[in-house]
């Protein structure tokens, strides 16, 4: 349910507590942005957003929790179901992949379980408007990459997930 600011601004601390924890599954970044109500503005309020998780990346127990309110593309039928169903909306983008969207899926499906087993996480990308192709290439060009750079990745993909969820919540996308 989309809320206007002035009714977040309004709500008890566990509520929009709650409702935070939609957007980002941190603990820390959801009591620390609850606490700093009121807003004036939506870009107040993802500044603010902003600061907050720069600070809560300090730990990687802060970053993990917040990675694990994500689900894991990794199952080979929801992956089809997910880019099947946005082929119509999208298909300027994924014309060049529809001939070998299974192959892309199984792919995709792959790499992201190597991504969790050499990391210990599943990765993390913003993917809105990106076709399958396009998350598997970005999969395998993180892949190689050492942990910490990865949670840094990860850590602002997260980011840019939360400020459109954030957005989305508030009526403001």
């Amino acid at each position: 349910m989309k809320l206007s600011l002035p009714q977040f601004n309004d709500l008890s601390l566990a509520d929009a507590t709650s409702r935070l924890l939609t957007c980002c599954t941190s603990t820390i970044w959801a009591h620390e942005l609850a606490n700093a109500r009121p807003f004036a503005d939506i870009d107040t309020l993802l500044a603010r957003s902003d600061e907050i998780w720069e600070q809560a990346q300090t730990t990687e127990a802060n970053l993990l929790e917040a990675f694990d309110g994500h689900p894991q593309i990794g199952n080979v039928d929801s992956l089809k179901a997910k880019y099947r169903n946005t082929q119509d909306s999208a298909a300027h983008e994924q014309s060049g992949a529809n001939d070998a969207e299974d192959d892309v899926i199984a792919a995709l499906a792959q790499g992201n379980q190597d991504y969790l087993d050499k990391f210990g996480f599943i990765f993390i990308v913003f993917a809105t408007g990106k076709n399958a192709q396009q998350m598997l290439d970005l999969l395998l060009a993180r892949l190689p990459n050492d942990r910490a750079t990865e949670l840094a990745n990860a850590a602002a993909e997260q980011n840019k997930i939360t400020r459109l969820r954030l957005q989305k919540l508030l009526g403001a996308e």
